[in-house]
């Protein structure tokens, strides 16, 4: 039984994953990646046909409460009230009714592109996150366009909702990130394929610490 409780959504690592693999090598990489320093969870809509979705998303839901992390589901609000939030690719035709339908704690984001347009929906409708990407090329998803970065600080100083950057983020390049005003990045298969989830999110997070820590020695001097 799940006990159902209220998250902020908090400025850090934000951790996508795959429902598709196997469930017990899922859940192994997922508390891998909790012992790194995940603070939000989001469960992709792409399960396997015939698994049962409800006890993949529940196990997700109470590893990650032992870590006091949020998890999302993608999508698919008919789970809403069995995780903490949903968040949508795409801005539904029937939010108001699917907002009605929830728990009111239950987080919401979307993930914008060069759409500025959906940006201000999402403040309007006051949604907790937003989700900006792809910044870099990607191979985890199929169709996207890649964000210039005039639009992620448009938004910046459109909004104080917590802006998380996603696509093709590795350790590498994360650093052509640091003027951007982020305050987390999204991240599939840089830890999820990693051979160490633990330690690529670990890797991470340290390196989202010393951008923000940068960034603020800059303003101060």
């Amino acid at each position: 039984m799940i006990n159902k409780r209220a998250f902020s959504v908090k400025s850090g690592l934000y951790l996508i994953i795959d429902p598709s693999i196997e469930m017990h090598l899922l859940l192994q990489k997922v508390e891998s990646a909790l012992k790194g320093g995940v603070s939000i969870i989001q469960i992709l809509d792409n399960f396997k046909p015939n698994t049962c979705k409800i006890l993949i998303i529940e196990s997700v839901v109470i590893l990650a409460h032992r870590f006091d992390v949020p998890v999302l589901i993608n999508q698919d609000v008919s789970y809403a009230n069995i995780v903490d939030g949903v968040h949508f690719d795409e801005i539904p035709a029937d939010y108001d009714s699917i907002r009605l339908a929830i728990s009111s704690n239950s987080i919401i984001g979307i993930t914008c592109s060069n759409n500025f347009d959906k940006i201000e929906w999402a403040v309007r409708h006051h949604l907790d996150y937003v989700s900006i990407g792809a910044v870099f090329p990607t191979n985890s998803v199929s169709d996207y366009e890649i964000v210039n970065k005039e639009t992620i600080s448009k938004a910046r100083t459109y909004t104080d909702v917590p802006i998380f950057l996603a696509g093709g983020i590795s350790l590498d390049n994360m650093k052509l990130l640091s003027d951007t005003g982020l305050d987390g990045i999204a991240v599939i298969s840089g830890i999820m394929n990693a051979e160490d989830p633990e330690k690529s999110a670990t890797d991470y997070k340290k390196a989202l610490i010393d951008i923000k820590r940068k960034r603020r020695d800059l303003v101060i001097h």
